[in-house]
């Protein structure tokens, strides 16, 4: 129902992207996300960056370390491309992840779909949050989930996968149903988008 519902704006946005940088892809080629009990796949996003991103931020030592050091953010981002700001603060870059839950690597409800190597520096820097961790490996991550409707990037890593933990032990569908339902408005006001 996601895919069909938001086709025009998915359609609309890939032709953007192709016709602003027509040298890279329409979907981001980003490291791979994990799942349940360590399972990595690949996160489905629209290309919001330059092509190469990733080896572009790994080839900057300073620019990688401000990365680190903002919870895996930049702001502003030297590596986004025309439209990005736009396509990322209404997380319009995010549909495509409809498919992802389609072929079951993703929920619609869950915690954030992290970065092994994010889940691994962080457990080192804030080592509090291992048990967290393990807990919020246990479930699939979610297109929507606790921390994207609280605030997204405003939330510091602890906090974030403390909420991510407790959803994973309390979830059911009236605790989905009540994300779903602040998720219009945390969409629409963009608030801690990047």
């Amino acid at each position: 129902m996601g895919i069909l519902l938001f086709s025009p704006i998915t359609i609309g946005t890939a032709i953007f992207i192709k016709i602003t940088s027509p040298k890279g892809p329409i979907f981001a080629d980003i490291p791979k996300r994990v799942g349940p009990n360590g399972r990595e796949f690949r996160l489905l996003k629209f290309r919001t960056m330059i092509p190469n991103a990733h080896e572009y931020l790994m080839n900057n030592p300073e620019l990688h370390k401000q990365y680190v050091e903002n919870n895996y953010k930049l702001d502003p981002d030297p590596r986004w491309i025309k439209g990005a700001n736009f396509i990322r603060r209404y997380s319009i870059d995010e549909m495509p992840q409809f498919i992802n839950i389609l072929f079951g690597d993703m929920s619609l409800v869950g915690p954030r779909a992290y970065y092994p190597f994010e889940l691994r520096d962080q457990a080192k820097k804030y080592p509090k949050t291992r048990k967290y961790i393990e807990i919020v490996r246990t479930i699939k991550p979610g297109l929507t989930g606790p921390w994207q409707v609280s605030g997204r990037s405003t939330i510091s890593f602890p906090k974030r996968i403390k909420m991510d933990a407790e959803y994973a032990k309390n979830n059911s569908i009236w605790y989905d149903l009540k994300v779903i339902m602040k998720t219009p408005l945390a969409v629409i006001t963009g608030r801690g988008a990047y």
